[in-house]
């Protein structure tokens, strides 16, 4: 064999790879990998350096649950202070030396003969009994397909331009989502005119942000239970919107508060009417700010409702005719949430990759494996999506799932762990049947929830401590195990 070995290969070293990699070492599991193609850990938190980027949970809820961080100088926690913490937590954890940048997982096929994974990796080859992909949904940007051709630059809000200045620049933004309600308002004030293509009006809640004190860091610091009380009170305070997407009807109260907001940001009557949705809250990602209506209703801004059908040399045209002038073209169109790349990568013993038999339509059980796809486990995957707590609580919860199968799987003398077609079947099952009720299915929208099926396989259709119930523990009775054979190294 030439190349490598390892226990354990993780893919990603993103906020869900450097979990993983801290929780193996807690367990005892040291010989692993952390594979990251790019420069420098972080994930979306790496990538994402556009004007404004921040998160939209609040900031001690929005870490590893084991590595509080007292010095948060914001409530909701800036790209910036969230790259920091992630590097400070592997260096504090010491998995720092299990990172491996520049390396791409080109293709990982499992190996049935010798009861591997045997990875393609753009230094050469790898082999591993465990397969971890910590990819995240929010990775490949979404670009969208325009007719025509735009003279001027053209970027993704995720892969920002920085050396495009856009002092005194007609600048075209298409999409509203989550990351141009933080960008749109960070560059109105030196934009020349700023036009805004919104294919639908989007709920946008105030954001109850502000500067942390000092004194506040310092009691945090000093005294760690204080924090965990604001956590607690932040998971809590969370929790009360999962009531709302579980049960719309409670949801008309909140969208009072957002027509509210809108009514006292925008004076104009007409422009009110164009940013007020017409499907119920919830349905979409929910977004929290008090800059972006006023960089709307701002005098050298303007919105137009209608998606973008092409471009024609310097101009950027509207579904609805509307042709608009602009020297640069900003993409917020998102991410490829369900149509992972990673799938096309991933292949089991029949040659067939994940996204082979997904066919569009991502499932796992516990949103974490795969039938036939054995060791491998997908973290953030399937199904486990809220609009009401915070990726780290997900994330924790799976690995409570992972490591504690994988530690099994190297104890116990297994060979592999490949979970029941059925027990993978009735998670799904049972899951669908629960997102019926929820506002994702009725509230009258289309959202990046569903897959290009039509069916949603990205929301938890319950409440999280129903997640950290159901997804915690390692059930050995829904796989299929073998007994350890001889690894070949």
């Amino acid at each position: 064999m030439t190349g490598l070995f390892k226990d354990v290969v993780i893919i990603g070293a993103g906020a869900s790879g450097l979990g993983a990699a801290i929780r193996l070492r807690q367990a005892g599991i040291t010989d692993f990998a952390v594979l990251e193609k790019g420069p420098a850990l972080g994930g979306t938190w790496r990538d994402n350096t556009y004007p404004g980027c921040a998160c939209d949970v609040p900031s001690a809820l929005y870490s590893y649950s084991f590595a509080p961080n007292p010095s948060w100088t914001r409530a909701f926690a800036e790209q910036a202070e969230i790259q920091q913490y992630l590097e400070d937590t592997a260096a504090r954890y010491d998995v720092v030396p299990h990172l491996r940048f520049g390396v791409e997982l080109l293709r990982a096929s499992w190996d049935p003969a010798r009861a591997v994974w045997r990875l393609e990796t753009s230094t050469g080859p790898l082999e591993a009994r465990v397969l971890i992909t910590a990819t995240g949904p929010w990775h490949e940007p979404l670009m969208p397909s325009i007719p025509g051709t735009f003279d001027g630059p053209i970027f993704h809000s995720s892969r920002w331009d920085h050396s495009v200045s856009l002092a005194g620049k007609r600048v075209a933004v298409i999409g509203t989502g989550a990351s141009a309600v933080q960008f749109v308002p960070a560059i109105q004030p030196s934009v020349a005119s700023l036009h805004v293509f919104q294919r639908t009006a989007q709920w946008v809640l105030p954001k109850p942000d502000h500067y942390v004190p000092s004194a506040e860091r310092w009691l945090f610091r000093t005294f760690p239970f204080a924090q965990r009380l604001l956590r607690k009170a932040e998971y809590l305070g969370m929790e009360a919107f999962g009531l709302g997407f579980r049960h719309p009807r409670l949801m008309r109260l909140v969208e009072a508060a957002g027509r509210l907001h809108l009514r006292r940001s925008v004076p104009s009557a007409a422009l009110r009417s164009t940013l007020t949705p017409t499907y119920t809250l919830g349905c979409k990602r929910i977004l929290m700010s008090n800059t972006y209506y006023p960089a709307l209703a701002a005098s050298n801004v303007s919105v137009h409702p209608t998606a973008v059908s092409g471009f024609d040399g310097g101009a950027v045209i509207g579904a609805d005719g509307t042709r608009v002038e602009a020297d640069v073209v900003i993409l917020g169109t998102g991410f490829k949430i369900l149509d992972l790349p990673i799938a096309t990568r991933v292949h089991n013993a029949a040659g067939q990759s994940l996204a082979d038999v997904w066919q569009g339509s991502p499932r796992a059980y516990l949103g974490t494996t795969v039938a036939g796809f054995p060791n491998a486990f997908n973290l953030l995957g399937p199904n486990l999506g809220t609009g009401h707590t915070s990726a780290f609580t997900i994330l924790e919860t799976q690995l409570d799932h992972v490591i504690s199968a994988v530690s099994a799987l190297f104890n116990r003398n297994w060979s592999t762990l490949d979970v029941r077609p059925e027990a993978q079947a009735a998670f799904v099952t049972a899951v669908q049947s629960a997102l019926s009720g929820t506002v994702y299915e009725s509230g009258n929208c289309t959202s990046y929830y569903h897959d290009r099926t039509g069916r949603n396989s990205f929301n938890w259709p319950w409440s999280t401590a129903r997640l950290r119930r159901d997804i915690s523990p390692f059930n050995e009775s829904a796989y299929t195990i073998t007994k350890s054979l001889e690894v070949v190294r």
